[in-house]
């Protein structure tokens, strides 16, 4: 294939990273009229896309920045070609799950609020067991980030196939049995219909009294008055939020004064981490493009992810 013609857009947040990493990968950046591929900028601005697409009927393969589409899944067609950013943030998030376990874990969150000399709290993660509700390119980096620990992991996926370093892959029947004798619960799914509201007042009711629930997949993902109401009665031991909903989450909301919950603002990721890594994917997927190789990252346009 010769150079492909490739749109980087929306153009208000055309970031010169991107159209490197396009010609990095052998493409040339063009207008979208012109263009026989797209790289989306800005996963903010859904109500964009469609016009774009409009502009570019020679449009075949998009390429989204995020592996968290739930806000463009109502635009996805089988006119055209997605790829998302799975896996691409893999490395740093699942580092911020590890952060967010030891902090939760050994009392940080009560520790940073006191303003004197306080008794002893903590539990060690070491040789712990840990429940990852998902099975993608997070996991499999927590899990090896978790090796050192010898910590015992159980991951609930859509499709229970064996994971390497893993000690048990059960199904999304097995939620409540999974969550049960776990000490740290770790959210990292993709928000869909199945998938909403998982961590509720039931599945809170399951978790051990002492265990930690870490959330870096989407707010979505837990209801936050049923969180809130576990919280407050010392249900489980505490919840450390990287994602909330609503988000951002507002001043004056019962979880920022809760000893037992640590907010950080959906920063697992930030932008100064995360262009770099988008920018390898996208040089390595138009690289693939060129070569008529599978593209990494490919939606799939029923389950919405």
């Amino acid at each position: 294939m010769d150079r492909p013609r490739i749109a980087v857009e929306p153009e208000c947040w055309r970031r010169p990273a991107l159209v490197d990493a396009v010609i990095a990968g052998g493409g040339q950046v063009t207008a979208p009229d012109e263009a026989e591929a797209l790289v989306w900028a800005e996963p903010a601005a859904p109500e964009l896309l469609p016009g774009v697409l409009e502009n570019g009927p020679t449009i075949e393969w998009v390429q989204l920045p995020y592996a968290g589409i739930e806000n463009l899944t109502h635009l996805l067609d089988r006119d055209h070609l997605w790829t998302c950013g799975k896996g691409v943030y893999a490395e740093p998030v699942a580092e911020h799950v590890l952060m967010l376990a030891l902090a939760g874990l050994r009392g940080m969150g009560s520790y940073a609020r006191a303003r004197s000399w306080s008794p002893p709290e903590g539990r060690n993660l070491l040789g712990g067991r840990v429940t990852v509700l998902g099975g993608g390119g997070i996991t499999e980096s927590l899990v090896r980030l978790l090796g050192p620990w010898d910590c015992r992991v159980t991951v609930l996926r859509r499709h229970p196939v064996p994971m390497d370093g893993v000690d048990r892959v059960v199904g999304p029947e097995c939620l409540h049995d999974a969550l049960r004798d776990a000490d740290v619960v770790v959210v990292a799914l993709s928000l869909t219909p199945e998938t909403s509201g998982i961590i509720d007042a039931a599945a809170l009711d399951a978790m051990a009294s002492h265990a930690w629930l870490i959330n870096v997949g989407r707010g979505g993902h837990v209801v936050t008055d049923d969180l809130v109401e576990a919280l407050a009665a010392g249900a489980i031991g505490g919840a450390a939020l990287d994602v909330t909903e609503p988000e951002p989450l507002p001043d004056g909301h019962p979880l920022w004064d809760m000893e037992n919950c640590i907010v950080t603002p959906h920063v697992g990721n930030t932008p100064e981490m995360g262009l770099k890594l988008l920018a390898r994917r996208v040089t390595e997927n138009v690289r693939r493009y060129i070569a008529g190789e599978e593209l990494l990252g490919p939606v799939d346009v029923d389950l919405g992810y």
